[in-house]
């Protein structure tokens, strides 16, 4: 485990130290690091920091909460980067959300699917990229689908004229012992793999979007193709932003 980067030491080096580790990582379960992205959570972080890591070679961010990146996304650039939301999506913020991300991990109802094409459709977006949020942990403070819903989901994606089902992510509950969270890695795995047996993803891999700075490497391990690290790139966190 990464531990949280001390102030001195740039965040050049520490995206290098992450991307070194995730070769790492990638080596010990057959893969390369070429087959994992790294999405970047520049969530509270401001826009000059989030500057310095495209930069730095940064190519796809991750947003947690539409109104912040609302403000932040047009400071920085809408094609600066590949943008991500990774944060629990609120119906009424839909079409905004369209129209600021490249790909949206947090999709978790047949009615936000709905929704998402609507807008697709009146803005004029041909392909929005989505990936189900599968809730594992059954944790009351996150979210996501249920196990059980993902089939039905699926289905509806299927029926919609702009979404394009890439993949799965989960949050799983947090351990102190990171390897706590292998099971929920796995299971994430499993599932993505029957789907991909029923031909449900649009780019027939299925992409598994897990894995943080806490808990990434096993992640990897459990064939994570996405991971989303914040504190070993940008450092500690700012003040939360309110959504």
């Amino acid at each position: 485990m990464i531990e949280t980067p001390p102030a001195a030491i740039s965040l050049p080096d520490r995206l290098n130290a992450v991307r070194r580790e995730i070769a790492a990582c990638a080596l010990r379960s057959n893969q390369t690091a070429g087959e994992i992205t790294l999405v970047a959570v520049s969530k509270t972080h401001p826009p000059e920091l989030i500057r310095e890591a495209i930069a730095a070679g940064v190519t796809d961010l991750g947003e947690n909460r539409v109104q912040e990146a609302d403000a932040k996304i047009p400071a920085v650039g809408r094609k600066a980067a590949r943008w991500h939301l990774i944060g629990h999506l609120q119906s009424n913020k839909a079409r905004r959300a369209v129209e600021l991300f490249d790909v949206i991990h947090s999709l978790d109802s047949v009615k936000l699917a709905r929704r998402l094409d609507r807008v697709c459709g009146e803005i004029n977006r041909e392909v929005l990229p989505v990936l189900i949020q599968v809730d594992l942990g059954k944790e009351t403070t996150k979210t996501g689908a249920a196990e059980s819903d993902v089939p039905k989901i699926v289905e509806a994606i299927a029926q919609l004229r702009t979404l394009r089902l890439t993949g799965l992510m989960t949050l799983p509950p947090y351990f102190d012992d990171p390897e706590n969270g292998r099971p929920f890695f796995r299971r994430l795995r499993e599932l993505r793999d029957e789907l991909r047996a029923q031909g449900a993803f649009a780019d027939q891999s299925g992409e598994l979007s897990m894995g943080m700075t806490h808990d990434y490497q096993i992640a990897i391990e459990e064939g994570a193709t996405i991971v989303r690290i914040g504190t070993a790139i940008f450092g500690t966190r700012a003040a939360k932003t309110e959504n």
